[in-house]
């Protein structure tokens, strides 16, 4: 009998070792929240495959996407970054990288931890969805929208409610496994 398994991931061996290994598993690391929320940044009018193919060169291009390194990144890293062709060499979305990560820790002195800062907007817990279709499943929600508004409060781009929802779902605050996927009961523990 054939897994079952969300529809979007079709049978693209990248995309289904995706859905099955990491899409919708809670992610609590401050870091590699903040790598998503890059590389959903630069998802932006393209469709995720277009990223996952490209995560490798991004962790490469973008110090594993260590926010400290990110921050002090020189006008003259991003021109070069925009030359990369292992990634989306938007200009917008390139330096948006920097700026983000400078937001990231300027709300780290602060004292805000960034993912129970994430997490707050779903209550610290996965919000458990039962979607039997895929066009039952929104592509935003009003935790979204909120936390999307609160990281532009806080000086974040490329954060609007529909990238946003996106990293929800894959980072685990929502689980958006369809029902009838074998990951949905296996997110739901």
């Amino acid at each position: 009998m054939k897994t079952q398994r969300c529809a979007w991931c079709g049978d693209d061996p990248l995309y289904v070792q995706y859905h099955d290994t990491e899409w919708g598993i809670p992610e609590y690391n401050r870091k590699a929240l903040f790598g998503k929320l890059i590389l959903d940044g630069a998802q932006a009018g393209l469709s995720w495959i277009t990223i996952l193919r490209k995560r490798d060169n991004y962790l490469k291009a973008f110090d594993g996407f260590d926010p400290v390194k990110v921050a002090r990144y020189s006008d003259r890293k991003l021109e070069a970054l925009l030359k990369n062709p292992g990634i989306v060499r938007n200009r917008l979305k390139v330096e948006s990288a920097r700026r983000n990560a400078q937001t990231f820790l300027r709300m780290k002195n602060q004292g805000i931890n960034f993912s129970e800062f994430l997490w707050s907007f779903v209550g610290g817990e996965p919000i458990q969805n039962a979607w039997k279709t895929m066009d039952e499943m929104p592509t935003t929600s009003p935790e979204a929208e909120a936390m999307s508004k609160a990281l532009k409060k806080e000086g974040f781009n490329f954060v609007g409610p529909t990238i946003v929802y996106a990293f929800m779902q894959a980072v685990g605050m929502v689980n958006d496994h369809l029902t009838t996927c074998f990951r949905h009961k296996e997110c739901r523990r």
